[in-house]
């Protein structure tokens, strides 16, 4: 392995949105720097099971809904 290659490896805080906060060794910032979190497994819908964007039909049902209403007249 090189020398002076690769970053400080050293240990930081991690501060979560409800404000829980636990150690790490990362190499982000400085030794004892506190990294605050803005979304978290505790607070993003993607992990808590929040509200969905998506309509709940598939390909099937939006081709339907959209064109649904047509026919073939002669």
């Amino acid at each position: 392995m090189k020398a002076d290659i690769h970053p400080d490896y050293h240990m930081i805080k991690v501060q979560m949105t409800d404000g829980t906060v636990f150690e790490t060794r990362s190499t982000w910032g400085k030794e004892g720097d506190t990294l605050t979190l803005e979304i978290d497994p505790t607070s993003h819908p993607a992990w808590t099971g929040g509200t969905r964007q998506l309509d709940q039909g598939g390909r099937v049902a939006q081709f339907n809904k959209r064109f649904g209403g047509l026919t073939l007249k002669k």
